[in-house]
């Protein structure tokens, strides 16, 4: 498994928008899930949202549900993350990952960093007046 590409963080005001993009270097999305994770500063890394490139199956955080959309564009071969509604607390360096499209990340109740294999540099979100 190669690398991932993160693009699309920034500054933002609260109640805007940003777009996620993640794109891995040397193999296709096919038969992996792709999450997204995010570590705020002395706060662990947790698992936002992920999908399954082979059926869609989704994930999200309790806390970003009706805010965040993941999708996945097999033909740009690429992932993104629709985050809207910014809040404050969303701050974080976000991470794209990848991991084989098992039964164990469709189970679990908090997407497990276990499941994940591949990770990318991760991309700044800053939200704040």
């Amino acid at each position: 498994q190669g690398r991932l590409v993160e693009s699309g963080g920034g500054l933002v005001d609260p109640g805007e928008s940003l777009r996620l993009s993640c794109t891995p270097r040397r193999f296709t999305l096919d038969y992996y899930v792709i999450g997204w994770f995010r570590q705020a500063p002395g706060k662990e890394r947790e698992g936002v949202s992920a999908i399954s490139s082979s059926d869609g199956t989704t994930y999200y955080l309790d806390s970003v549900k009706g805010r965040f959309t993941i999708s996945i564009d097999k033909a740009k071969n690429t992932v993104f993350l629709q985050m809207n509604s910014l809040k404050p607390e969303d701050t974080a360096v976000y991470y794209c990952a990848a991991g084989p499209d098992t039964l164990g990340w469709r189970k679990a109740t908090i997407l497990p960093l276990s499941a994940f294999g591949s990770w990318g540099q991760g991309t700044q979100v800053t939200v704040s007046s």
